[in-house]
């Protein structure tokens, strides 16, 4: 089980103020979270190949196919700057 000095110094590294009624649910969830990865840790997982995801996935995305866009006259007609065939933004270093 997890101590309440356990979790007030991992509540003062994440810089959490916690009240006495907070402190003890976190110990008791921690203790379970704890509890749950002694378990994992008892199996016998030599022979399982290691994976990214439970479910195999596959490409969801739509192909990547060149396709007619809007003509850039169009859209620029619309920029309220724009410079050179292109949208003029301000630069983030001005700024500063």
């Amino acid at each position: 089980m997890i101590e309440r000095e356990q979790v007030l110094h991992v509540a003062k590294l994440a810089r959490l103020k916690l009240s006495d009624a907070e402190v003890e649910r976190m110990a008791g969830e921690l203790s379970g979270i704890l509890e749950h990865v002694d378990r994992i840790a008892e199996l016998e997982l030599d022979d399982v190949p290691p994976t990214s995801h439970v479910v195999e996935l596959e490409n969801v995305l739509r192909p990547d196919e060149p396709r007619p866009s809007w003509p850039r006259e169009a859209v620029l007609a619309q920029a309220p700057d724009p410079a050179e065939g292109a949208f003029r933004v301000p630069s983030p270093q001005a700024e500063a």
